[in-house]
């Protein structure tokens, strides 16, 4: 269930587990039971390795210092992301109006 609010693979959920990436919880009979944090976790883990390319130990030392700050520095980078993304759309769409004038 887990797996498919995040869209990942549930051995994809163990290996995060079993690295200490995230820490669900355990009923008696041992079924996982995933907090919203450790949901956001998964979340920002596959942002952080498929669209940053940080490998998983990156990813730890990344939550290590959100812990000890006590910021949400994943937060911070992604709106800086967000923030080049839309910057760089903004760019090419005034290189491209300038080369459509140019030719005018």
């Amino acid at each position: 269930m887990a797996a498919s609010i995040v869209s990942v693979h549930p051995r994809t959920l163990r290996i995060y587990e079993e690295e200490g990436l995230i820490c669900p919880a355990r009923t008696p009979t041992n079924i996982r039971l995933y907090s919203e944090n450790d949901v956001r976790r998964v979340t920002w883990i596959r942002h952080l390795t498929q669209n940053l390319g940080v490998n998983l130990a990156g990813v730890r030392i990344l939550f290590e210092l959100e812990e000890r700050l006590g910021t949400r520095i994943l937060e911070r980078l992604y709106t800086e992301a967000e923030t080049d993304r839309d910057a760089s759309r903004v760019a090419a769409g005034e290189r491209a109006a300038a080369a459509s004038a140019a030719k005018s």
